[in-house]
């Protein structure tokens, strides 16, 4: 039989602009998936495996900045949707998850997937909803499209982000041959408009931030984690060039570019007094660099953070104003309003970041073959546009080190968590909301452990995947605690033997392994280039050679 409740579901998301959802097979989640499968405005993908689904519903999310609806069956595949979900949240992605259940009294009776998913992601969602399990009264319906409203709202409100709804289902639940899905009956649903509020500066509030800028000398701009933004990106361009404030990014923050400061993670751990800013202005989310996150907490610094709305945490324990302005509407009057800063404090944060940047070729070209200078050159081959996925670990602090911008090009990196699993999949996700090439620079740990992103039936011909392979964790030989260890080789290295060319045969990848700068020059000339297939470039190294390598470059490219 066709349930009603799940019929106006798919239409009610359908209606609020939702056009993609993600499935992975079950049977009590079987109609909730027809219901979907059936709409004519929804296009739905099968992805048999749970944590890479709900990583790949991420990765389309966050691209379409929409929802992207998330099926399971009841059990312990809806605890496998936990890592992407809190992914999501702490990146403020919308997802709207959708889990089937088992009727209310049967749970916690030995019978099969039955155990508690009512409110199963309370830390990690923005709300929680059970479905009605039947609705024979009018106003059981009417509750069920109410819900499904709400959620979909709730979602897509900024901050956005997960929320889930628990459908408990009775059978019988599956359709007969010739019953058909009545969407054309499911025009009436609850109406829930939401207005944004337009946030400006009011001119009581614009005097007294102006008058409190003008008692600071050492600015610094801080850009966090977010989306590419060419408005934001060039009133930090204009602050700059007018000496109003250092402006200082990392490589997600997407804002990198002439004029920033971006190889701090080389010179902070030997700052001058001069170098310490009077005032933070930060906005986005999280930043990479451990070195800056240290200098700013040690020093007392003002900190000011500007965030439309949603919650504001305090990474360098100086947070003393949340400015509730969009960034780029602060940055507008910012630029506007403020004075030069202190010539001496631009000048060494300059110097320093110059100094590194003229030094870091030739540092580079001495080095033995590891995986920076490897990355180096596949930074330098990389396509003019696009979107850089990078894995969590090394992958991600190595491209920090390096630097990379380019105005076409997005970095994305799951730094909500900063796990090391689903990099695959948001990935995989990514190539299915583009046609522009989408490049996954990773280690292996991470690269091995999301495997089931490519388990599936879908080509993926835009993908070019860079595996950086040390055979083990090589980020705890760069850490002073487990480095020092005699424990460190077997209980935290993790050393693996596997290799990708096996998993590119079975999943369909063209494959090439590398060992040399020769041969990586000589594939990266091919590798980019469009082709039916998707491409694994395995690019092997040795993790103690790494480790020295770095070594040796940040002590070369030390700054006085």
């Amino acid at each position: 039989m066709i349930l009603p409740q799940l019929t106006y579901l798919a239409s009610i998301c359908a209606n609020s602009g939702i056009t993609e959802a993600i499935l992975s097979p079950g049977s009590r989640c079987a109609p909730i998936s027809l219901a979907f499968i059936r709409h004519p405005d929804i296009h739905c993908r099968v992805i048999p495996d749970e944590r890479s689904a709900a990583f790949i519903a991420m990765g389309m999310a966050q691209q379409r900045n929409k929802p992207v609806v998330l099926i399971c069956t009841s059990g312990s595949a809806v605890l496998n949707y936990a890592p992407a979900i809190a992914e999501a949240f702490y990146q403020q992605i919308p997802l709207l998850v959708l889990t089937a259940d088992r009727p209310q009294e049967w749970i916690e009776q030995w019978d099969g997937q039955t155990i508690r998913q009512e409110n199963i992601y309370s830390s990690y969602i923005k709300s929680s909803f059970t479905f009605p399990d039947e609705v024979s009264h009018p106003d059981k319906l009417w509750h069920a499209k109410r819900i499904a409203k709400e959620a979909i709202i709730q979602s897509s409100e900024s901050p956005m982000g997960p929320v889930h709804i628990n459908i408990p289902l009775r059978e019988p639940f599956y359709p007969s041959q010739e019953e058909q899905y009545p969407f054309e009956d499911t025009d009436l649903e609850p109406t829930l408009d939401l207005h944004q509020i337009t946030s400006k500066l009011k001119e009581e509030s614009a005097v007294q931030i102006k008058s409190q800028l003008n008692k600071f000398k050492k600015v610094m701009v801080l850009a966090g984690q977010q989306r590419p933004d060419t408005k934001i990106k060039d009133l930090l361009k204009t602050i700059a060039e007018n000496h109003q404030a250092v402006v200082v990014t990392d490589v997600i923050s997407n804002m990198s570019q002439e004029g920033a400061i971006e190889h701090h993670d080389f010179f902070l751990a030997n700052h001058t007094s001069e170098m310490v800013p009077d005032l933070i202005i930060s906005f986005g989310k999280s930043i990479i660099s451990k070195a800056l996150k240290l200098f700013l907490r040690e020093n007392k610094i003002v900190h000011w953070h500007i965030q439309a709305n949603g919650q504001v945490p305090d990474p360098f324990q100086h947070l003393s104003q949340i400015i509730r302005l969009s960034p780029a509407s602060f940055l507008d009057f910012f630029q506007k309003e403020s004075l030069p800063i202190n010539v001496d404090f631009e000048k060494e944060w300059y110097h320093k970041n110059a100094t590194i940047k003229a030094n870091l070729p030739a540092v580079l070209a001495a080095a033995p073959f590891g995986e920076l200078k490897a990355l180096d050159k596949v930074l330098n081959a990389l396509p003019s546009y696009g979107k850089i996925h990078i894995a969590n670990s090394m992958a991600i602090r190595n491209v920090n080190f390096l630097g990379l911008r380019g105005d076409d090009l997005e970095i994305i990196c799951n730094r909500g968590t900063s796990g090391i699993d689903g990099s695959n999949s948001t990935a995989v996700g990514c190539t299915f909301t583009t046609k522009e090439p989408v490049v996954l620079l990773t280690g292996d740990m991470a690269f091995f452990y999301d495997r089931n992103a490519f388990w599936h039936q879908y080509n993926l011909p835009n993908l070019r995947l860079v595996l950086f392979n040390n055979h083990g964790g090589g980020i705890f030989r760069m850490i002073d605690g487990p480095a020092a260890l005699p424990e460190m080789a077997e209980y935290f290295e993790t050393h693996q033997k596997l290799t990708a060319d096996k998993m590119a045969s079975e999943f369909g990848f063209q494959y090439q392994v590398v060992q040399t700068m020769e041969a990586l020059q000589l594939a990266l000339k091919e590798f980019f280039q469009t082709s039916i297939k998707p491409k694994i470039l395995e690019i092997k190294s040795d993790s103690e050679v790494n480790t020295k390598a770095l070594k040796m470059i940040k002590a070369a490219l030390k700054v006085n």
